[in-house]
C-alpha cells in the first residue's frame, strides 16, 4: 500500500486530473458509513444505495472521459489510413518513416489512455474491497453481477475495455506492414504468431495484458455450483492462474464433469422403480425412501472425507469413488436374486459413500485457471442438470427381463448393472487419462498463503508493475491512507483468516442471514426429495402409472433446470433484485406444495403435474438465487479449507434429503392413501417458516 501511495503521487496526469475516479471522496464515504452504522443513525440498506449511486457516477465520468479518447484516437487513424493508401500506390522511404512516427504517436497516447483504464479499474478494485472488509460483506459481488450483466453496463466500458481492442488492432496492423511486410499481402490477422519487433507495439501488449488481468472479475455465472473463492480476482491471482495453466489438464476437468454427471444419474435412474423392486423382496412400496434416502445418509460422511482427501489428491479419491460405486451398484443388482432388502441397502449405502462431488468442486476451484473457471462452473452445473434428466430417462428403457448364469436382469436391476458397467468403463478411462496436478511443497504452500493473508499490500505492489499513470491524491491523502491502512493490516490478525478446521467452529462462523440461507436450502432440497422419491408410488397409486410414465414425468422435470436457469440468470436477474427473486421463489414453492394437497376433489393428472412442475421450476430458481446469495454474505474463512461453504451447503441439503426420505417412509405407515397429504404437510410447514425468516432478513440480503 505505501508503494501505491507513492506511485500514485508521482505519476499523475494534471491535464486528465478531473475524470479520475474521486477514490480520495469514496473512502471518505465509506469512514462515514462507518461511524453513522455504529452510531445507528443510518440503515443499511440506505448505505448500500447511496453508496451504489455513487459509484455509478463515478464510473459513467470514467466511461465517458473513455469514450472521447477513443473517438479522438480513432479520427486521426483514420487520417492516418488515407496517408497509408496514397503510400501504397506511390511508396517513398522518407513519408513511410513519418508515417511510422505518427502511428507511434498514436500508440503512445493508446498507452497512455490504457494505463489511465487500468488505474481507474484498480481504484474501483480497492475501494470495493476495502467497503467490503469494513462492513463485513460482499457487496462486490452484488455490484459486480448487477452492473455487468445489464444491456446498458458503464461498468463493462471500464472493465471489459470496450472499444479500445479495435485502435490496439488498428495500430498494431498497420505499424506491422509498414515495417515488416512491404509489398506484402499478408497481415497479422493472417500471422498471429508473427513477431512484430517495434518497442510500442510491445508496450502495447504488455498494457492489454496487465488490464486484462487487473480487471477480468466479472463472474457472474453458474451460481448452482457453488464454487467459492475468497475474494476477487486481482493481478497477483492472474499471474498464479497463469501458473495454473501448468496444473489444468482439460481430460482431468472433462473426467471431473463425467464423474458428477454419472453420479446424479446413479442417484435417480432407480426413482422410477425403487417402490416395485422393494416390493419384490417383501418390503412396502414406501420403503422406496429408504432405499432412495441411504445414498444421502452415506453421503453426509463421504463429503467430509472426501473434501479433507482433496486437499492432498484428486486422482485417488476419484479412483476410490469409482471402485465404492462399482460395488455398490453391483450389491444392489444383485439384491434382488438373494432376496435381500439388506444387501440392496448396503448396495446404497456404497454408493452414498462414492459421491465424489466435492472433489469435482475443489479440482475446478483449485485447478482450473480463472479465465475459464466460469465456464467449468457452468459445465458441472450442466453435467448435474443432465444427469438428474438421463437417470429417470434410462430407467424408462430398460424395461425388459432376462437371465444369464442365474442372474436376472429385469427393470429392477438393470439400473445396478448398467451404472455397475458405466462406473468400470469410467474407472479404466481415469486411470489412462487422469493427470495428478502438481502440488506446491507444504513450506511454499504455507508461504502463499501467509503471503494472501497479509492483506492489499502485495497485491498493489505487483499491480503497480509497469504503470505510469495513477488516481489523484494529494500528500496528505497519501499519508492519511498509508496510516490507515497500516492499522487495517495490524488488525487482520492471521487467526481472523485461518479456515475452520471443525463443523462446529465453521457453524459459529455463520450470521443470522447465512444461517437463513441455509434452512432456505434445507427447505428446497426437503421439497424436491418428498416430489420426486415419492413420485413413483403417488402415481401408481392414483393415477395407475407405469415405471415408463413415472421416468418421463421425472426427466421432463429434469429438462427444465438448463432453460429455467438461462432465463432467470440472463433475463430476470437484469430486471429485478436477487432477494426479490428469492421471495417470489420461496412463495411459488408454497403455492406448488398448496396445490399438490388432496383435499376434496377427486385427485387429478393436470393437478399433480402442474403443481409438481411449479414446486420443481420455483425450487431450481430458489437453488440458484440462494447460492448467489449465500456466496455473498458467507465469510471468507469459509471459502478454504475442509470445511468449507460448499460443504456446509452439501450437508444442509443432504441432511434434507435423508429427512425427507425418512418421512416418507414413516408415513408409509398411515397408508399410501394418506402418503401425499402426510409428506407435503411437513414440507408446507418449513416452507412457511423459511419466508417468515426471510421477511425478518429481507433488509440484510442484497
Amino acid at each position: 500500500m505505501v508503494a501505491f501511495g507513492k506511485k500514485l503521487k508521482e505519476r499523475s496526469i494534471q491535464e486528465w486530473q478531473r475524470y479520475y475516479i474521486n477514490y480520495k471522496l469514496m473512502k471518505k464515504k465509506v469512514n462515514q458509513y462507518g461511524r453513522q452504522l455504529e452510531g445507528g443513525n443510518l440503515e443499511r440498506r440506505h448505505v448500500l444505495k447511496d453508496f451504489s449511486r455513487m459509484l455509478d457516477n463515478q464510473i459513467e465520468k470514467v466511461a465517458l472521459f473513455m469514450l472521447e479518447q477513443q473517438g479522438l484516437l480513432a479520427s486521426r487513424l483514420q487520417f492516418l489510413r488515407q496517408s497509408h493508401d496514397a503510400l501504397q500506390e506511390e511508396p517513398q522511404i522518407s513519408q513511410i518513416s513519418n508515417l511510422k512516427e505518427d502511428y507511434r504517436a498514436v500508440g503512445q497516447d493508446l498507452l497512455k489512455l490504457l494505463h489511465f483504464v487500468e488505474m481507474n479499474a484498480t481504484g474501483i478494485r480497492k475501494i470495493l474491497k476495502k467497503f467490503d472488509k469494513r462492513f463485513g460483506y460482499r457487496f462486490t459481488n452484488y455490484y459486480v453481477k448487477t452492473r455487468a450483466n445489464h444491456p446498458y453496463s458503464e461498468l463493462q466500458q471500464v472493465f471489459r475495455h470496450v472499444g479500445l481492442g479495435a485502435v490496439v488492432g488498428a495500430v498494431s496492423r498497420n505499424l506491422h506492414e509498414l515495417q515488416n511486410n512491404q509489398g506484402s499481402y499478408l497481415s497479422i490477422y493472417d500471422q498471429p504468431a508473427l513477431p512484430l519487433q517495434d518497442p510500442v507495439v510491445d508496450s502495447i501488449r504488455a498494457a492489454v495484458d496487465r488490464l486484462t488481468h487487473s480487471t477480468n472479475f466479472l463472474n457472474f455465472m453458474a451460481q448452482h455450483a457453488f464454487i467459492m473463492q475468497e475474494e476477487l480476482p486481482s493481478p497477483q491471482d492472474e499471474e498464479e492462474s497463469v501458473e495454473q495453466d501448468g496444473r489444468y489438464h482439460f481430460m482431468s476437468l472433462l473426467l471431473n464433469l463425467v464423474n458428477t454427471f454419472l453420479y446424479m444419474v446413479n442417484t435417480y435412474i432407480i426413482v422410477p422403480t425403487a417402490d416395485d423392486y422393494s416390493m419384490s423382496l417383501g418390503a412396502a412400496a414406501t420403503v422406496c425412501g429408504v432405499v432412495i434416502g441411504a445414498m444421502a445418509v452415506a453421503q453426509l460422511f463421504s463429503s467430509v472425507y472426501f473434501s479433507a482427501w482433496s486437499n492432498k489428491s484428486y486422482f485417488k479419491p476419484l479412483v476410490f469413488s469409482s471402485i465404492v460405486l462399482f460395488i455398490g451398484n453391483l450389491l444392489y443388482a444383485l439384491a434382488f436374486d438373494f432376496n435381500s432388502i439388506a444387501v440392496l441397502l448396503i448396495g446404497r449405502l456404497f454408493c452414498g459413500l462414492g459421491s465424489a462431488r466435492a472433489v469435482n468442486r475443489r479440482y475446478i476451484s483449485d485447478c482450473v485457471p480463472l479465465k475459464i473457471r466460469m465456464q467449468a462452473s457452468a459445465g458441472f452445473v450442466s453435467a448435474s442438470a443432465l444427469g438428474m434428466a438421463c437417470g429417470p430417462a434410462l430407467a424408462g428403457l430398460l424395461q425388459t427381463r432376462f437371465e444369464i448364469y442365474q442372474l436376472t436382469f429385469n427393470q429392477d436391476t438393470l439400473p445396478g448393472w448398467v451404472m455397475a458397467v458405466a462406473w468400470l468403463l469410467y474407472l479404466v478411462w481415469l486411470a489412462i487419462s487422469f493427470r495428478e496436478p502438481a502440488r506446491e511443497p507444504e513450506e511454499i504452500h504455507n508461504a502463499s498463503e501467509e503471503s494472501n493473508n497479509s492483506g492489499e499490500a502485495v497485491q498493489e505492489v505487483n499491480l503497480e508493475k509497469g504503470i505510469k499513470e495513477p488516481l489523484l491524491i494529494t500528500s496528505e491523502e497519501i499519508e492519511e491512507e498509508e496510516v490507515e491502512d497500516e492499522e487495517e493490516s495490524e488488525e487482520a490478525s492471521e487467526d481472523s483468516r485461518k479456515p475452520a478446521n471443525s463443523i462446529v467452529a465453521a457453524y459459529r462462523l455463520l450470521t443470522p442471514s447465512v444461517k437463513v440461507q441455509l434452512l432456505i436450502y434445507f427447505m428446497l432440497k426437503y421439497a424436491m426429495e418428498i416430489l420426486l422419491s415419492e413420485s413413483s408410488v403417488v402415481t401408481t397409486y392414483y393415477f395407475g402409472w407405469s415405471t415408463s410414465s413415472v421416468a418421463i414425468f421425472l426427466a421432463c422435470l429434469g429438462l427444465t433446470v438448463l432453460p429455467v436457469n438461462i432465463v432467470i440468470g440472463s433475463y430476470i436477474s437484469n430486471m429485478f433484485e436477487d432477494r426479490q427473486i428469492l421471495l417470489v421463489s420461496e412463495i411459488m414453492v408454497c403455492v406448488g406444495i398448496l396445490l399438490s394437497f388432496h383435499v376434496v376433489v377427486p385427485y387429478t393428472v393436470p393437478q399433480y403435474v402442474c403443481s409438481g412442475l411449479i414446486m420443481f421450476v420455483s425450487a431450481e430458481v430458489l437453488e440458484g438465487v440462494n447460492l448467489s446469495l449465500l456466496s455473498r454474505v458467507m465469510s471468507t474463512r469459509l471459502s478454504r479449507g475442509t470445511y468449507n461453504g460448499g460443504l456446509l451447503s452439501t450437508e444442509a441439503g443432504t441432511i434434507a434429503r435423508v429427512i425427507a426420505d425418512v418421512t416418507i417412509t414413516v408415513a408409509g405407515y398411515f397408508g399410501r392413501s394418506m402418503l401425499l397429504n402426510a409428506t407435503l404437510l411437513p414440507s408446507l410447514v418449513i416452507c412457511v417458516f423459511s419466508i417468515v425468516a426471510t421477511c425478518f432478513t429481507y433488509n440484510s440480503l442484497y
